[in-house]
């Protein structure tokens, strides 16, 4: 299965193992950071693209996969779930009338407190 290798900019502090492990597909540049080929990684060298992934101590380097398409789904269009509410979108349960969000008329959390109440004692004088 291909996959393309992604850095995390931020996360990085050029050790530079990753480059070591993988000189194939990243080189460093004049600072440290890798600098990775777009290309999908080829299938000869998703071992080694695994253990410089695996070898990233600071886990700024992924190898992601590219996942099959569901059925019926456009490529590249959105997420494939359909919204809340929508027929089978969602969380797979639809609201009953009368019900907004889940909550039961009258039954709303305005005014509680998250926590029970705590007492603290009055300051002694």
């Amino acid at each position: 299965m291909a996959g393309t290798l992604r850095v995390n900019p931020i996360a990085c502090d050029a050790h530079g193992a990753c480059a070591e492990l993988l000189p194939e597909m990243i080189t460093l540049d004049e600072w440290g950071y890798p600098v990775l080929d777009p290309r999908p990684v080829p299938p000869a060298l998703d071992k080694h693209a695994r253990a410089a992934v695996s070898a990233c101590p600071t886990l700024a380097l992924r190898l992601m996969r590219e996942l099959p398409a569901a059925p019926g789904v456009a490529k590249g269009g959105g997420s494939g779930v359909p919204p809340v509410g929508a027929p089978g979108g969602g969380l797979g349960v639809s609201p009953s009338p009368g019900v907004r969000g889940g909550v039961p008329p009258g039954k709303h959390l305005r005014g509680r407190r998250s926590c029970p109440r705590v007492a603290i004692p009055a300051k002694s004088r």
